[in-house]
């Protein structure tokens, strides 16, 4: 049996005009990892509510992955990847061998370093993350048990990470967007199987974490085998290639994750509010990242490993064309979206999550940080999208600086909608600071002359702006009172809100059909 070598996998990249297709790949496997991820929510709500324990678990699984955001896919993907597809584009493929190597070696170790240290320190690191538990002692020390199980997840999905990142360099973006799936199984399957045998139910939840990191790792490794990248660890710090990943790293941990800080900072004050604040941040954010994923964490995937080439190859021309392509195609999505979350709050937390210990007091809660969530969508997807831009060329400076603007203002938002709008005031101020975010991003690639506007731009804006109306007007004319959805039963429940969004994607794209918009018109060469 033949084994696919490097030699060969160099003529197997994406082939021109599959921007679209590989895109819609990943947003396909993102979306079946996504509805997963709601059932999972569904469960973990039925059977834990809104209360101290789903709450302590929330912080000790936030806490490893948020920090995997920031570091494995955040900076780590970030640096990594332009640095291959430069290895790629100029390097032999024994090369290539020694710097995957190096980085699985040296990054190893760096996780196990962090992983001791954070079992050791977990109560410190509850403390820090979620402050308002250290008065309420059953909560505080059942987050610090949880998140000792739960920390070394953080170790398997950086390296689960680190192996996605090779395939997608070598145009492979279907394993890596499906193996988010595994996590969403096993946390189901822990609340079902594991929960029976121990006296905190709630801790099955921790162990389903742990189980999920080591089969996601697993699952890519015959991949990777077929590719004869499978690493073979050794650690090498001075590794030209490691150094520069390295470099390009540190600033990298505040550019494109800083939306990963500013939810950081919601959890934290939330946890001075009242019991379930926590927790109705958290399934609101869950399905404001539903698109987000789909449609703008997979373009921006995508078109990473396509702009670093180009970068390398100094195609000025088809770099911006591909960023342009990218914005244009994550506001074809995410206006719309945004706009139906906005109408929707209520009738999706209910038929998703009314049900068990969740209370209709909990639904409204969630919906009005949902509204708030809704209010940034779009800029949380052009950021994934307009950060790639600097990264692919190895700019992690500018980023920062964007970053630690973005930052501050969240802080200063934070503070000032707290008070009147409590958590709801938390979710505002993260989308006004993304809003901040987006545009000063933006501005910088217009600025360094890497970005120019193609023509078209406000034929482009009119034709959505008269479909995602039309789709408004459809969703607020059908869609019943909040007292319908609190007291429906659930088969009522699902059957109007199929109908509300098949209809309304219907009336959406029927009218861009109507006013001139195309598939072929997104069709983009690589």
């Amino acid at each position: 049996m033949s084994v696919d070598t490097p030699e060969k996998q160099q003529t197997a990249d994406i082939k021109p005009g599959s921007l679209l297709r590989s895109s819609g790949l990943v947003g396909v496997m993102t979306m079946l990892s996504r509805v997963l991820g709601l059932i999972r929510d569904i469960v973990i709500a039925n059977f834990f509510g809104a209360g101290a324990g789903a709450d302590a678990f929330f912080v000790a699984f936030k806490i490893p992955n948020f920090m995997r955001r920031l570091f494995a896919e955040g900076a780590f993907s970030q640096a990594f990847v332009p640095v291959l597809s430069e290895y790629r584009a100029t390097a032999a493929p024994a090369d290539i061998r020694i710097l995957v190597n190096s980085v699985a070696g040296t990054l190893g170790v760096v996780l196990c370093v962090m992983t001791a240290v954070a079992v050791l320190a977990a109560p410190v690191l509850t403390a820090l993350f979620a402050p308002g538990f250290l008065d309420e002692e059953v909560k505080f020390g059942l987050a610090v048990d949880m998140l000792r199980i739960t920390f070394p997840y953080l170790f398997l999905i950086s390296m689960t990470a680190f192996a996605g990142a090779v395939l997608n360099s070598y145009g492979n973006f279907a394993v890596p967007a499906f193996t988010p799936v595994l996590l969403n199984l096993s946390l189901i399957g822990s609340v079902y199987f594991i929960t029976p045998f121990l006296d905190e139910n709630v801790m099955a939840l921790a162990w389903g974490v742990m189980i999920a990191g080591f089969a996601q790792l697993i699952f890519q490794m015959p991949f990777l085998a077929r590719l004869n990248l499978l690493p073979k660890p050794r650690v090498d710090r001075h590794h030209e290639g490691v150094k520069r990943i390295l470099k390009l790293m540190t600033p990298a941990l505040f550019g494109v994750s800083v939306s990963q800080v500013n939810l950081l900072l919601d959890t934290v004050l939330a946890s001075f509010l009242v019991t379930g604040s926590v927790s109705w941040l958290y399934y609101s954010d869950r399905l404001s990242e539903l698109p987000l994923g789909v449609f703008g964490i997979a373009i921006a995937t995508v078109i990473l490993p396509s702009l670093s080439r180009k970068h390398a190859t100094a195609n000025s021309t088809e770099f911006s064309a591909t960023l342009d392509w990218a914005m244009r195609a994550v506001m074809l999505i995410g206006v719309p979206a945004a706009l139906a979350l906005a109408i929707l709050a209520v009738p999706l937390i209910s038929t998703l999550f009314q049900r068990g210990a969740i209370v209709d007091n909990d639904v409204l809660m969630s919906a009005k940080s949902l509204r708030a969530y809704a209010a940034g969508l779009l800029f949380f997807m052009l950021i994934k999208v307009l950060a790639t831009g600097y990264f692919s060329r190895q700019d992690t400076k500018t980023p920062v600086k964007v970053g630690v603007i973005a930052m501050v203002s969240n802080m200063v938002l934070n503070l000032m909608l707290i008070l009147p709008l409590a958590h709801a005031g938390l979710a505002l101020a993260t989308s006004l600071s993304a809003a901040l975010n987006a545009g000063l991003l933006w501005r910088g690639l217009l600025r360094q002359g890497v970005y120019t506007v193609q023509a078209g731009w406000w034929r482009f804006v009119g034709q959505l702006g008269v479909a995602s109306l039309s789709m408004v007007g459809f969703l607020i004319w059908l869609n019943p009172s909040d007292q319908f959805w609190l007291s429906a039963d659930i088969w009522q429940k699902i059957a109007w809100i199929s109908g509300l969004c098949i209809g309304g994607a219907a009336t959406y794209f029927i009218l861009l059909f109507i006013v001139g918009v195309r598939v072929r018109h997104f069709k983009m060469q690589d």
